[in-house]
């Protein structure tokens, strides 16, 4: 792809979110687009986002778990941008129309106190720079069809790396951790909607220690001219699946003594 491809499928995907409305496949529009070019369709989307006023306070890591890679056919992780106005209250009511089709999952968030990077990047420097973890929800949409109805062919790495890893809001528990004094290979959520529960997991499903999803990040901003900030927060991967969230769908990740997480549709 070249540079004006980028730009102009960034402004697509923008003018897709801000009308509510979900986009073609980029896949099918340019068969040969490659992972690079789904980051600088990133890239300029995060420009023009910037360019509206709006402000980076962190990133996500998504596609952790053997599960989702397996689904998308890779076996890598992608990631994504998060932006100011994402940012939900915990206990937070979501709008109604604020989002096309949501979904959330489950995280463990690292808040940062200190800036990191680099293409060497080690759990140590991980954790040496992470001011606390915390309790999270995810809040995922989509602008891109999930499939193409005409050939039912579906989402692939290069649609969803583009859309800004399907990033859309983030709930942020009360509870704070220090990632140094505890395991967070063990730390699970039971997740419920309205009352019921629908999934489960460990923080070992993000490739099996949270704190090496923020080593990958790291590792793969450098790639990109990029680092983690002070004072930025990080979704390190969810370990569980996208739980569809319908207007009245209310959600309570319970991750026991790690605290807990609340909103409603």
């Amino acid at each position: 792809m070249t540079p004006d491809q980028h730009a102009t499928a960034a402004h697509a995907l923008l003018r897709a979110e801000e009308a509510r409305e979900q986009m073609g496949l980029l896949s099918l529009q340019y068969p040969d687009m490659t992972l690079d070019d789904a980051y600088a369709i990133q890239s300029e989307l995060m420009a023009a986002k910037l360019s509206k006023g709006r402000r980076v306070m962190g990133w996500k890591i998504g596609l952790t778990s053997k599960t989702m890679q397996r689904a998308l056919g890779i076996d890598i992780p992608d990631s994504g941008v998060l932006f100011d106005d994402m940012a939900f209250a915990n206990g937070a009511t979501i709008p109604t129309g604020r989002f096309i089709q949501p979904r959330i999952e489950a995280e463990i968030a690292f808040v940062m106190k200190s800036s990191l990077g680099g293409k060497d990047a080690t759990r140590q420097d991980v954790l040496a720079a992470t001011d606390y973890v915390a309790p999270s929800l995810e809040i995922l949409d989509t602008r891109i069809l999930r499939s193409d109805p005409a050939t039912g062919q579906t989402r692939i790495i290069t649609d969803t790396v583009s859309d800004n890893a399907a990033n859309a809001g983030i709930v942020l528990g009360m509870a704070r951790h220090d990632p140094k004094t505890t395991d967070l290979r063990w730390v699970g959520a039971i997740v419920s909607r309205n009352g019921e529960v629908e999934e489960t997991g460990l923080g070992a499903g993000v490739l099996n220690d949270p704190v090496e999803g923020i080593v990958w990040l790291a590792r793969r901003m450098h790639t990109y001219g990029q680092h983690i900030e002070a004072g930025q927060v990080i979704l390190s991967g969810s370990f569980i699946s996208p739980i569809e969230c319908p207007t009245g769908a209310l959600i309570h990740a319970d991750f026991g003594a790690f605290g807990s997480v609340t909103c409603q549709f």
